[in-house]
């Protein structure tokens, strides 16, 4: 089998996993190629939202365990190939040099078993570090199971490192996974946490959910994702929308994946790491899945419609924060300009304050954004909606390396 046929294969088999996450990374460069340091990830997105910038392989697909969901799964009929270490390396470096790439995103099927996988992986990247001289960006994948000295081994030689949990409950874990436990996969981020530093995993660590594959709600599912942050420090949790590959009596039978419910858990996502929400503010037993049709935000103003509209010049920072449509910095751009004048309409819009959605939650001095009473709730709701449809694309299709 030649290179290219591999890396067709290994390439797609790789296309489901979403932990591709960006730099944050202070490794320099010492002489070789690349840099992780700060900005050293160019992006390139796909237009399902997932970067592209980092070549994204297996280093095989054949894989003793049988996880349901997974089209690498051992009781699978499908093409194998495995990647020698010294391939992965003459790859990533002739697509480096041609600027195709700007680092590494390692993955693999469990070979053997974990520990012999683990030491294939680090192989490969001892050599892509020691021989080729290569100080760019890698994130790899841990391998649940494995040896704790070759997980600490790996953390020395990658800027990130991933051990997905796969599914938000282990009951989930448990039905379709069933070679997957849970403690495993926490033994991993514990000894990340505990052992980061400059030189171990300096861009911390992630981790990835399987979305609409097992019944969980949404608030099951960003509760978990809360516990992970605070818990074990985590960069990112990635979000999956189950996509049916197999046949299994245990597996739901959709026939596209939930790309919309993967956006507002991203969304919701975004809220819990940068505006200070918490799950229990987004969603309750009463309401424990968003809108499909409106983001989490927005969906939570028009289900507490008594605080809205807040007042711009008199709101504090994290009430501003609640707006739909507000960001950090256009909040911190209404503190700081208000201190010297009162804001009207036209200022916000001076500015470049994005007033699309956040003008049906606000008041300048007093003043709602229109004379025409259209502050009710499902006036607000159907405007947002439409607008949400215009702005959304049709296209979710994953880029291919080849045509």
């Amino acid at each position: 089998m030649t290179i290219k046929e591999k890396l067709t294969i290994l390439s797609d088999s790789a296309k489901y996993d979403a932990s591709c996450s960006s730099s944050g990374s202070i490794r320099k460069n010492s002489g070789g190629l690349g840099n992780a340091a700060q900005c050293g990830i160019c992006h390139s997105f796909s237009s399902d939202g997932r970067c592209i910038s980092l070549l994204k392989i297996l280093m095989t697909n054949c894989c003793i365990f049988d996880c349901k969901y997974c089209i690498n799964r051992k009781s699978n009929n499908v093409k194998r190939a495995i990647f020698e270490p010294e391939e992965i390396c003459e790859i990533t470096i002739n697509f480096y040099k041609r600027n195709y790439i700007e680092g590494l995103f390692l993955s693999s099927g469990i070979l053997k078993n974990p520990d012999y996988t683990m030491e294939k992986l680090i192989e490969t990247i001892t050599l892509l570090r020691k021989k080729y001289h290569f100080s760019g960006y890698i994130h790899a994948k841990a391998i649940p199971g494995a040896s704790p000295i070759l997980l600490k081994k790996l953390g020395n030689l990658v800027d990130r490192l991933s051990a997905n949990i796969e599914l938000p409950t282990n009951d989930s874990l448990k039905l379709l996974a069933p070679n997957k436990h849970e403690n495993k996969i926490y033994s991993i981020m514990k000894t990340v946490k505990e052992n980061r530093n400059r030189n171990f995993t300096p861009a911390g660590q992630s981790t990835q959910m399987i979305i609409g594959g097992s019944p969980e709600t949404d608030l099951e599912i960003l509760g978990k994702s809360e516990y992970l942050y605070n818990r074990y420090d985590l960069k990112r949790v990635f979000y999956s929308a189950y996509i049916p590959v197999n046949k299994d009596t245990l597996l739901p039978k959709l026939q596209i994946p939930p790309l919309k419910r993967e956006n507002r858990l991203y969304q919701a996502d975004w809220l819990l790491r940068f505006y200070g929400y918490k799950v229990n503010h987004l969603l309750d037993k009463e309401n424990p899945n968003f809108n499909i049709l409106l983001d989490p935000k927005a969906d939570w103003a028009l289900r507490h419609m008594e605080e809205y509209p807040k007042e711009v010049n008199k709101a504090a920072y994290y009430d501003l924060l609640k707006v739909p449509g507000i960001g950090p910095r256009s909040a911190k751009k209404i503190i700081s300009s208000r201190k010297y004048t009162s804001l009207e309409w036209n200022d916000l819009k001076k500015m470049g304050i994005s007033l699309k959605r956040a003008k049906y939650f606000l008041l300048c001095n007093g003043k709602y954004f229109t004379n025409q009473n259209i502050f009710k709730k499902n006036i607000i709701e159907a405007n947002l909606i439409l607008e949400d449809k215009i702005s959304t694309t049709s296209s979710n299709v994953q880029l291919s390396l080849f045509q």
